[in-house]
């Protein structure tokens, strides 16, 4: 099964939009799902992460926010293998 990261994001954030350009090109690469959550649509997202977007998560855990640290992604998705979920 594929790992299913979730992009905390916004719609008027220029970050969270190249965020999501590099993980959809780095899908080419690596088996992951990708969901993209406005935390503008919830209001206790939006308390938690409203200054830290764009946030990238696996489950709770934080793999990076504001850039795309792509060392802690690959080494997420390589020690994850095929039993991601």
């Amino acid at each position: 099964m594929a790992a299913r990261l979730r992009l905390l994001s916004r719609q008027y954030c220029h970050l969270c939009q190249d965020m999501a350009d590099e993980l959809r090109l780095m899908q080419t690469r690596f088996s992951f799902e990708l969901e993209i959550i406005d935390v503008d649509v919830d209001a206790a997202l939006e308390e938690r992460y409203g200054e830290w977007v764009p946030v990238l998560l696996v489950g709770d855990r934080e793999i990076c926010h504001y850039r795309l640290d792509r060392s802690a992604l690959e080494n997420y998705l390589i020690e994850c293998g095929s039993s991601c979920s």
